[in-house]
């Protein structure tokens, strides 16, 4: 039989999840710390919806109970 440490699975979605996130702000990052007129404020937005999405994912994997419910996470991103 095969147990699954629960608390174990969800750092690690925690962590791809921060890496996922990363790769995502990644085009934003230029602009945000150079200041580039015109151009910061788009990708500031465009962080902020990034933040909203992972934030809800987060969310998503603290509440999962099985690691089913993880993947779907994960998968859905």
């Amino acid at each position: 039989m095969i147990t699954i440490n629960i608390d174990k699975a969800k750092t690690i979605a925690h962590n791809l999840r921060r890496v996922a996130r990363a790769v995502e702000f990644q085009p934003y990052d230029d602009a945000i710390a150079k200041q580039i007129p015109g151009q910061a404020e788009g990708a500031e937005t465009a962080r902020a919806a990034i933040r909203t999405k992972y934030a809800a994912m987060q969310t998503a994997i603290d509440a999962a109970t099985t690691t089913d419910q993880i993947k779907a996470v994960l998968e859905n991103k």
